[in-house]
């Protein structure tokens, strides 16, 4: 038996570059429907994406909404903001979408050097 895959997906940007932020954001909701196990993680503006609200004011044309595809992950996978990340914009755990955690970088380390791991960065 082979060992499960994990997509790890990272997102290093926000509105300023909305292609790139809903792209990631659809290849990790893509990759939840077909039953791949996903952890999301948002890191600089896109941290942003886990507040309340952020997400879906977002459009993009020819687009999922963007709380849509963040909704799904966090319903089967794990959406998980960056510690210094939610620092830096004062946020805690009390601000975010309920499901989405905040860790540092060192699970993030673990979880892409895992045997199985796959990860991308956007």
């Amino acid at each position: 038996m082979t060992d499960p895959r994990t997509l790890v997906i990272k997102v290093t940007c926000g509105v300023e570059s909305l292609e790139r932020l809903n792209q990631a954001f659809t290849v990790a909701a893509t990759a939840v429907a077909s039953g791949v196990e996903v952890s999301l993680w948002l890191t600089g503006d896109a941290s942003w994406m886990a507040v309340p609200g952020r997400a879906e004011a977002v459009e993009l044309a020819h687009a999922a909404a963007l709380a849509d595809l963040r909704d799904a992950v966090v319903a089967s996978g794990t959406v998980t903001v960056c510690g210094q990340c939610a620092a830096r914009r004062e946020l805690s755990a009390a601000d975010l979408v309920p499901g989405v955690v905040i860790r540092g970088a060192a699970a993030f380390v673990e979880e892409v050097i895992a045997p199985g791991a796959q990860a991308l960065v956007y």
